[in-house]
């Protein structure tokens, strides 16, 4: 994300462990990339970095505590509407098998 200056955003440290979490969690990286507003190459940047152990932040964007939990639950909201449609596709096609 370019700030309009064309400076990069930066992101702290707990911003970026929270985002690997929630992949790690089993959160498409897609669906946390674009819930938290971040790419989905950087997004996959930080979870391999953080693998190798690497992982830094840069501390210029803070990030509430306030703001960290509605990011944790905007991917948990996206999570239960992608699993209520798996649900509802295949309740749909085992009612149409059944007759």
């Amino acid at each position: 994300m370019m700030t309009e200056k064309g400076k990069r955003a930066a992101y702290t440290l707990e911003f970026k462990l929270e985002a690997v979490r929630l992949v790690r969690e089993g959160q498409a990286s897609a669906v946390t990339a674009k819930i938290l507003g971040v790419p989905a190459a950087t997004l996959g940047n930080w979870v391999r970095l953080a693998v190798q152990g690497k992982l830094a932040g840069a501390g210029a964007k803070p990030v509430s505590p306030e703001q960290m939990e509605l990011a944790r639950l905007r991917a948990e909201l996206a999570r239960v509407k992608m699993e209520r449609d798996i649900l509802k596709k295949a309740t749909a096609y085992f009612a149409k098998e059944s007759m």
